[in-house]
């Protein structure tokens, strides 16, 4: 008698219909609710865990490189993670024309290549303009968690939101925080700490332009960057 054979999950690697228009998040996962999405995957362990641990929350994965994606489709696949999608594609590219405006809860960046070289910066993530179009992309009282291992590009981080009156410092919850990704497990291996900031997009009244978050945010901007 035949052994009947075990279904596997289909890859959790989305193929958009067209790169020209917003993603159609409500048809990519089986449940409605809240999306955080992290860019940059690594090997996929940090997105993998967390999605597990939030079963209640939908995960979009962006990642350019196919080695990483595939394998974080199969962590997804092999945990049967049905709240976690893998998009391929250039993070600012998605981030500015890819995503709906108001729809996501929570974006994580962790260890971002921090183009040490100073001709190399201007090829960086983190930038006035990418931290504008997140902001288009973030639910009002939305969150943006970053961490690196790199002291100058950290401090560029905290000088790019800091001077974006659209969003003010908060703190990551701890259970967020235990979740280390694969380059964090190797720094602290090798003795170096990782640099964290969360920022959360400021609800502003209708009536109040961006002056009103200016005034909330310039003494804890201070205060940051004197630490």
């Amino acid at each position: 008698m035949n052994k009947p054979k075990l279904q596997l999950q289909s890859t959790k690697i989305y193929t958009p219909h067209s790169y020209f228009e917003p993603l159609p998040l409500a048809r990519l996962f089986p449940s409605p609710a809240l999306l955080e999405v992290e860019i940059g995957c690594g090997d996929g362990s940090f997105l993998a865990a967390y999605a597990a641990q939030h079963q209640e929350k939908n995960f979009l994965g962006i990642e350019r490189l196919l080695g990483r994606i595939r394998k974080l489709d199969r962590r997804a696949i092999r945990l049967r993670l049905d709240n976690l999608k893998i998009l391929r594609i250039e993070a600012s590219y998605c981030i500015q024309y890819l995503l709906p405006p108001k729809s996501i809860r929570a974006c994580h960046i962790y260890f971002p290549d921090p183009w040490p070289k100073k001709k190399h910066w201007k090829r960086r993530l983190i930038t006035q303009k990418f931290a504008e179009n997140l902001a288009g992309a973030l639910k009002p009282g939305g969150q943006v968690f970053l961490r690196t291992d790199n002291e100058g590009y950290f401090r560029q981080m905290l000088e790019t939101f800091g001077k974006n009156p659209r969003f003010l410092t908060t703190a990551a919850p701890l259970e967020l925080t235990a979740v280390p990704t694969d380059f964090e497990k190797t720094f602290a291996k090798q003795g170096i700490p990782t640099l964290r900031a969360q920022y959360r997009l400021a609800r502003i009244p209708q009536n109040l332009n961006s002056s009103f978050v200016l005034k909330q945010k310039n003494s804890a901007f201070e205060e940051r960057k004197a630490e």
